[in-house]
C-alpha cells in the first residue's frame, strides 16, 4: 500500500486490495473513496467487494468511478462533498493515484488557494501545475 497525503484530510493511492482496509482504518482514515471503475479491474476488486471490506473495517465507502479521459462535473462534485462531509481523513484510490488527484484539484478549486491545491498533489508526488488554468477558471466560477 502506497498512501500519499495530499492534505492532513486527504490522502491518494494506487490500487489497494479488501485485505488493506484494517490497515486504512488503523491509520486513522475514516472513509475511503474508489476511482476505479470495475471494468478496470477483476470481480475480487470490484465496488462491492471493496465496500464489503470497508465496511466490515468500519470505514464509509464511496464508489466514485472516474473513467480515464472522462471525468464529469458529478465526479468533481461527488469527491468535494464526500470530504467535507467525512468524519474523519479520507483515502481516495484508482489505479496510479493520479485520477484521485485531479479529481480532489478540481473538486477544492475555489475552496483552497490554487497555490495550495498544487503543492498538495507535488508532496503526493502527483505534477499536476498544467491543471492550474482549469483550477483557477473554476474558481472564478464558483466565486
Amino acid at each position: 500500500m502506497d498512501i500519499r497525503a495530499l492534505t492532513p484530510d486527504y490522502a491518494v493511492s494506487p490500487m489497494i486490495d479488501p485485505e488493506h482496509m484494517s490497515e486504512i482504518a488503523a491509520a486513522g482514515y475514516t472513509t475511503v473513496i474508489c476511482n476505479r471503475p470495475d471494468g478496470e479491474i477483476p470481480p475480487s476488486h470490484h465496488a462491492v467487494a471493496m465496500r464489503a471490506a470497508a465496511e466490515a473495517a468500519g470505514l464509509q465507502f464511496v464508489d466514485n468511478p472516474v473513467m480515464g479521459g472522462g471525468m464529469t462535473m458529478e465526479n468533481v462534485t461527488t469527491q468535494g462533498t464526500t470530504l467535507a462531509e467525512a468524519p474523519g481523513p479520507v483515502l481516495a484510490y484508482c489505479a496510479s493515484g493520479t485520477r484521485s488527484s485531479i479529481v480532489w484539484c478540481l473538486s477544492q478549486a475555489g475552496a483552497m488557494p490554487v497555490d495550495d491545491i498544487i503543492a498538495g498533489t507535488q508532496r503526493g508526488g502527483y505534477q499536476l501545475e498544467h491543471l492550474r488554468p482549469q483550477i483557477e477558471a473554476m474558481a472564478a466560477q464558483k466565486g
